[in-house]
């Protein structure tokens, strides 16, 4: 099956969503003010040099001078097995001196970026160290087989010359020679690009950013599926062309221009599917639905069978929406970039074979997801465990924030609630204070509950204290939110 790749992109943010079959499977976005220094590469100025704190402060064009710490710098290290003591960094650097970092930790607070002088370039499936000849594997590639398997591949694609390392990430596991060998290319073309400009531009200067998401579309998400990458705008459409000319030359036939008046997200329901990706329910065809639930601890989805009744039997009619539900489980997980341990509660199915079927389905689906699964069978209480790999924030997380009135609760309490807690409250008060009147403060939903079912024990409350009463509604107030006023 085909799909394609929509690339929306204005001065504020770039947004990308993978489109199969007509439905978005999957959901990217990065804002331009929230980019991380993270990965940058910088000819830097020491601008001062402190040995007694083993440290050096490095101008690297941003707005406070960045941090070196001479356990960062890669020459001070003893290399090649040796047992010599780390050289002093006065010894390595002197004020007015360029030189190149990277930002290994962003500036936060009041201090500045965190730098290293040893380089690493990430690619789709391996991380080059061009200062460090050496051959790593990640420890998620368990199977010393493959660990062996996977060094020699790379090991055969590297040129005579290079002096360079690579790490293997866990993506390259299934990779191909080919994939392997592009993803070599490409970092050392990249950090060949880096090292001419280093010697031409002045410090403090920017050598290298770690990709947009535009152009890790290209070199990340593009598979012999993708029919089309269509992108809204035709400065960045160039500029991808740019890119894709020198890093990834097989994609170019697929890079399109779109140019037609509706917005490109509309055209395709992205901006719907955005909404309901946000919601608790996913409507299924059938009638019936998913209630997906986000915590801190895990996210838990539940499977009913709503209104589908169109089975032979009632077994029938939950086998059916269970396996319509393990396909848009598996869309939703890609979809909302849900992360972490996560709970399916499909309905309760009596057939072993039924389960078996269930979770060959769930595990075809998930097939499609580049992030890391594992799936466990169904436990003695009916429920599927599973886990996948947080590579990102989910949408919710970055798309919202925790709603100001029921602070994340999902829930406000009723009027009726708020308009007890306040009786309580006036008649504390009442035994503290004298006051010539007590004013309440609250939303108009809450006064009228006051002046209506709640009217009697308001007046009661009065009686009981001997002072009156008096409601003032605030339109500004939250149903939970309000304030009593000693006149």
């Amino acid at each position: 099956m085909s799909e394609d790749i929509l690339i929306n992109i204005t001065p504020q943010e770039t947004r990308v969503a993978l489109i199969l079959q007509g439905a978005v499977q999957e959901l990217h976005i990065e804002r331009t003010l929230s980019r991380g220094l993270a990965g940058n590469i910088y000819l830097g100025k020491v601008v001062r040099v402190l040995p007694g704190m083993q440290s050096a402060f490095i101008d690297i064009g941003l707005e406070r001078a960045a941090f070196l710490h001479v356990a960062d710098i890669w020459e001070a290290r003893p290399h090649d097995g040796q047992n010599a003591p780390a050289i002093p960094i006065e010894k390595l650097l002197h004020d007015g001196q360029t030189i190149t970092v990277q930002v290994i930790k962003d500036p936060i607070g009041t201090k500045g970026a965190r730098l290293s002088t040893q380089i690493s370039i990430a690619g789709r499936m391996l991380v080059y160290l061009p200062q460090d000849k050496h051959i790593g594997i990640s420890q998620r590639i368990e199977n010393e087989a493959e660990r062996e398997l996977l060094r020699s591949k790379v090991q055969a694609l590297l040129p005579a010359e290079e002096k360079g390392g690579f790490i293997i990430r866990t993506m390259a596991e299934d990779a191909s020679d080919s994939d392997l060998q592009m993803d070599v290319e490409y970092l050392r073309t990249t950090w060949a690009t880096i090292i001419k400009q280093a010697k031409t531009k002045p410090a403090p200067t920017l050598l290298h950013q770690d990709l947009s998401l535009a152009q890790r579309v290209l070199r990340d998400f593009v598979s012999d599926q993708t029919a089309t990458i269509q992108v809204d705008s035709r400065e960045n459409f160039h500029m991808l062309q740019e890119f894709g000319a020198i890093y990834t030359p097989s994609v170019l036939p697929k890079l399109m221009h779109y140019r037609g008046e509706r917005p490109l997200f509309d055209l395709y329901g992205v901006e719907e599917e955005i909404e309901r990706a946000l919601g608790r329910r996913v409507d299924l065809k059938s009638g019936g639905y998913l209630i997906v639930d986000q915590t801190e601890a895990m996210t838990t989805i539940d499977v009913n069978t709503g209104s589908f009744v169109n089975g032979r039997n009632f077994d029938d009619t939950i086998f059916k929406t269970n396996l319509e539900a393990a396909h848009a489980i598996a869309r939703q997980l890609r979809l909302r970039n849900l992360g972490g341990i996560i709970i399916l509660d499909f309905i309760d199915m009596e057939s072993t074979e039924h389960r078996h079927a269930v979770l060959a389905e769930l595990g075809k689906a998930l097939q499609r997801d580049r992030t890391k699964i594992s799936v466990s069978g169904f436990s003695t209480l009916g429920l599927v465990e599973m886990t996948r790999k947080r590579t990102r924030e989910s949408l919710a997380h970055i798309l919202c924030e925790t709603c100001p009135a029921c602070k994340g609760r999902g829930q406000v309490k009723t009027p009726r609630t708020v308009c007890y807690e306040i009786l309580r409250e006036v008649m504390r008060e009442a035994k503290q204070f004298n006051p010539r009147e007590f004013r309440i403060l609250a939303s108009q939903v809450v006064v009228d509950m006051f002046l209506e079912e709640e009217s009697q024990h308001l007046a009661m409350l009065g009686d009981f204290i001997g002072k009156p009463v008096s409601l003032q509604v605030q339109s500004d107030y939250q149903q939970e939110q309000y304030d009593i006023i000693l006149m």
